[in-house]
Order: C-alpha cells, then sequence, then structure tokens
C-alpha cells in the first residue's frame, strides 16, 4: 500500500494541514461550474496550443495535452467523470483527468493562466453560446405568432386598455405587437453577445503574466473578437453575465404577459382561444377541467428571471478589485436564466401556434358600438370641432344610451344632432368596426393595409433569416 501524502489541492499550496470539512462543503462550486466543462476545454485547448506557438510548451505536449482533453470532454459529456466535492470546481476537475491520462505534461497546461482569468472565459464562452441559444429560441416564438397573424388577418376582436374593452384592431395586429417585442428582445441579446466575445484570458490572477503570450491569437483561436484592455477589470467583471440575466429577464416579462393573455382568452368568460390538448392540463380532481399551465408557468418562470438577475447584481454590488471569491456564487443564477427562457419559450411557442382562436366570439365582444366612442368623437373634429368638446359631446351620447338600456350604436341620426348640431345623418356609419379599421392606415395602426404590409416585412425578415442558418 502506498504511503505517498495526497496532494493539498492547489488552493492550499501554501497552507499548513487540510481545510475544514465546513469550509471545503462552502467552498465546492463543482455542482454548478460543472455545466461549464465544454467551455473550459475549449478554452485550455486555444490556451496550450499558444503556448506552443510562443515556445513555453514543446509542440509535442501541446498536441499530446489538446487530444487528451478531447478525451477528458468526451468523458465530462457520457457522465464517466465523478464529481468530487474535493476537487471544488471544473478546473481542477479538468486537469486532474488529464493529468491521468498525460501524466506531469499536464503540469505546463496552466502557465500564464489563473483559475481568475480561466472562469472569466468560460463564463464568456458559455454567454455568446447562450445569447444564440436564446436568440433562436424567440425566432421560433416569431415565427409561430406571424403564422398565427397570416391566418387572422382578417379577424377583429376589441383592444383593450386597463383590461377594458377600448377600440377595435385585427388579430394579426395583437399578434404582431409580440413579434416586435421579441424583435426588440433578440437585439438585446446579439449587442450582449457583441460586448462578450472579448478574451479576459492572459490577464492572470490580477496582474497578467511575465510569459509572452499571444493573447490576440487565442481569442481568434476562440473565435472571439478582441481581448479585454484591463487585468484588474477583466478577473472581476461580471458585466455580461449580468446584461444575459437582464435580456432573460426582459423577455421572460414579455413571455409572461402572453402567459396572462393565454389564461384570460381560454377562460369562458373570454372565450377567444382553445388551446391545444398537449399544451393543457386537466384536474386532479375535477374531470371538466383544462387548465392552461402553459400560461401560468411561463409567469411563473418570470419571477424566476427576476430573481436570477437580482441576485447577480447582489453578488457583485460591493466587492473591491479586484477578483474575490463571492464571485463563485454567479454559476447558478447564469445557467439558470437562458435555459428557463429557451424551455418557456419553446413551450409558448408551441402553445400558440397550435392553438384555434375564436373569431366569432371575438367579433362579438366588440359589443354595438362602445368600442367605436371615439371614431365618432373624431366625426366631429373632422367637421371643425375642437376635440375636448366633441369628447364632452360623445361622452353626453354614451351616457344617454346607458340611461336607456340601448347600445350607441342603436341611437338614431336626430339623437346624435341633439348632443351636438355638427353631427350629420352619416355618424350613423362610424359604428361599423371594418370601416372603422379601415380608415386607421398610418404606419404602425391596425389598417389591413398597414397590417398587410406589417405581415409581409416580417415574412421576408424572417426568410430570409431562415436561409442565412443553412
Amino acid at each position: 500500500m502506498s504511503t505517498k501524502p495526497k496532494a493539498k489541492p492547489v488552493s492550499r499550496a501554501a497552507l499548513a494541514g487540510e481545510a475544514d470539512p465546513r469550509l471545503v462543503a462552502l467552498s465546492v462550486s463543482i455542482q454548478d461550474d460543472g455545466a461549464l466543462y465544454a467551455e473550459d476545454i475549449r478554452g485550455s485547448q486555444a490556451h496550450v496550443a499558444m503556448l506552443a506557438a510562443q515556445g513555453i510548451v514543446p509542440r509535442p505536449v501541446a498536441k499530446r495535452v489538446v487530444a487528451a482533453l478531447d478525451q477528458v470532454r468526451a468523458e465530462f459529456a457520457a457522465g464517466k467523470i465523478r464529481l468530487d466535492p474535493a476537487l471544488e470546481d471544473v478546473h481542477t476537475h479538468v486537469e486532474r483527468r488529464l493529468g491521468e491520462l498525460v501524466g506531469k505534461d499536464a503540469g505546463y497546461l496552466h502557465a500564464g493562466r489563473s483559475r481568475n482569468d480561466q472562469v472569466a472565459l468560460d463564463e464568456r464562452l458559455f454567454i455568446v453560446a447562450a445569447c444564440d441559444r436564446c436568440d433562436a429560441a424567440l425566432e421560433r416564438l416569431q415565427r409561430a405568432f406571424l403564422g398565427q397573424a397570416r391566418a387572422h388577418e382578417a379577424t377583429i376582436l376589441p383592444g383593450y386598455t386597463h383590461l377594458q374593452r377600448a377600440q377595435p384592431v385585427s388579430l394579426a395586429h395583437h399578434l404582431l405587437a409580440y413579434v416586435e417585442m421579441f424583435r426588440r428582445d433578440r437585439e438585446r441579446f446579439a449587442e450582449v453577445r457583441r460586448r462578450s466575445a472579448i478574451s479576459p484570458l492572459g490577464s492572470g490572477a490580477l496582474a497578467g503574466t511575465t510569459l509572452p503570450l499571444d493573447r490576440e491569437a487565442v481569442a481568434a483561436r476562440l473565435g472571439l473578437g478582441g481581448v479585454t484592455r484591463n487585468s484588474l477589470d477583466a478577473v472581476s467583471d461580471r458585466d455580461s453575465a449580468i446584461e444575459l440575466l437582464f435580456a432573460c429577464a426582459l423577455a421572460a416579462v414579455h413571455l409572461s404577459r402572453i402567459g396572462e393573455e393565454l389564461v384570460l382568452w381560454t377562460t369562458k368568460e373570454f372565450g377567444f382561444m382553445t388551446l391545444d390538448d398537449a399544451f393543457a392540463t386537466g384536474s386532479s380532481l375535477m374531470p371538466q377541467k383544462k387548465n392552461p399551465d402553459v400560461g401560468e408557468l411561463a409567469r411563473g418562470r418570470a419571477g424566476r428571471a427576476l430573481g436570477d438577475l437580482v441576485a447577480l447584481l447582489s453578488i457583485v454590488k460591493g466587492l473591491p478589485l479586484s477578483y474575490n471569491r463571492d464571485l463563485q456564487e454567479d454559476k447558478r443564477p447564469l445557467l439558470d436564466g437562458p435555459e428557463a427562457l429557451v424551455l418557456t419559450a419553446d413551450a409558448v411557442a408551441g402553445a400558440v401556434e397550435t392553438a384555434t382562436f375564436h373569431a366569432d366570439r371575438m367579433e362579438e365582444a366588440l359589443g354595438s358600438g362602445e368600442a367605436l366612442a371615439t371614431d365618432a368623437a373624431e366625426y366631429l373634429v373632422e367637421h371643425g370641432v375642437p376635440f375636448r368638446e366633441a369628447h364632452e359631446a360623445v361622452g353626453r351620447a354614451a351616457a344617454f344610451a346607458t340611461a336607456s338600456g340601448r347600445p350607441m350604436a342603436k341611437l338614431t341620426a336626430a339623437e346624435w344632432k341633439g348632443f351636438h348640431p355638427a353631427f350629420g345623418p352619416d355618424v350613423l356609419r362610424c359604428f361599423d368596426a371594418r370601416r372603422s379599421l379601415a380608415r386607421r392606415d398610418l404606419p404602425g395602426a391596425p389598417g389591413p393595409r398597414q397590417v398587410r404590409r406589417e405581415l409581409a416585412r416580417w415574412e421576408k425578415a424572417l426568410g430570409n433569416e431562415k436561409k442565412r442558418r443553412r
């Protein structure tokens, strides 16, 4: 039996004795950062290749290390590497397994770098890939909404303010509002990706290294756009992670708003849509129930996304330069945010693209004229009446209609004349919802011509993206 003493963790190399198990339990991060094994290995391969090119590591050694790291990656992916809390983090797990494969040559790998700049690189590589995943999920969501918008170009319903029926819009216009939200979300992820795609490797623990590293070569090998310009900032910066979680949180809030409408619109009270059975659940007690869980979960996930963002902001807010161990706690929110968003976006996309919208119930909800009261006021404006005066006159007409138990659309031309002398017999034409929509022809308005333009614009834009992805 060997009596060779067990090697200390790198973090305790200069300390006497072993760490207290309670400190070990607090310090271990492999349960979180183990998910970054692919990024960690990719960065290590680029680093050792650069070390060889710079003459710091023999080329045959670098070649063996790169090949062995491929094997380590495959073993991680297959679940063959046992996670050992005594090894603390993913970096140590990779290096330990590498040592088992190539022996002392594994010791060359860490020349010129620290776990501080190593983890900063791992996170940036993760963020770049996460932005791409989130963007793809949001594009799928846009396509789901766009498909239903095209199918319901002629369907009309009341638009709402304060959850009260307001003015008529088309269902296509309503659905395209979410497509616009997702456009802004995708733009945010693109900006996060651009700012994240720079390499901090070479910053060392905080002050770089005396070795002649080629930082730009590593960045280029990893497909990144450049290198960080200040080593202190590079190892302690988590702006990219925070920005990613902000983009995830705002996109999750948009999904929550959709979720709320899925819940409302599928009630008997609204009856605007029916979810496909594949995207609904039943009750464990009440056999007649069909619950819109997809919408409720979308609302709930938004709270989780906001929590991830606040958690990371709170971790960073009181830290002096440069690296502090508090930053170890960034992994859980960072890894959770984009994963939760992609899962939620895909579920909502499926629910929307398979849903049935009830055009008859939507048009019925427009009622008998109340949603067109503003059209009557604008009729007076077109006849030279100041808007406030017109608003007051139509308000009197609305109160009269309510008191007499009749809808506004059933008031006679003579009655309208009594509320303002500028009303003529043609005021009754204001209470045709489709005519009202057709007249709303400004850019961005719900008029049929404008909606057709928007549908065509989005179909072209998403079609071009699909071609570029091939």
